[in-house]
């Protein structure tokens, strides 16, 4: 059997953690994070929950993997980005509608 070179991603707000392993070429991404040992590390990872990708872009935890592939673990969205931008826009307009009246 041949064997492969894949990292395994996770950020978290204060720190990244890229870790390189070599699995066999028939790994799946779930073997490959278990392998990594980053379960163990990060205990709030939780595969029936986060979402995986390879290289940005989403994927089920039953993908194969391909020579020098980066698999990410994303963590859950603290606030939705949508209702983010939103209520950055509202103060930004409400801040230049004072603005405008002070002078």
């Amino acid at each position: 059997m041949e064997s492969i070179n894949i990292e395994i991603a996770y950020a978290l707000p204060e720190e990244q953690v890229i870790l390189s392993l070599e699995v066999p070429d028939d790994c799946t991404v779930e073997d490959a994070i278990k392998r990594s040992g980053v379960l163990d590390t990060y205990p709030q990872i939780d595969l029936s929950t986060d979402k995986v990708g390879i290289f940005g872009k989403m994927c089920k935890l039953t993908a194969g993997l391909r020579n020098k592939d980066r698999v990410e673990i994303y963590r859950k969205l603290i606030a939705d980005p949508k209702e983010s931008r939103r209520q950055k826009a509202e103060m930004e307009r409400k801040k230049a509608l004072q603005d405008g009246t002070k002078k």
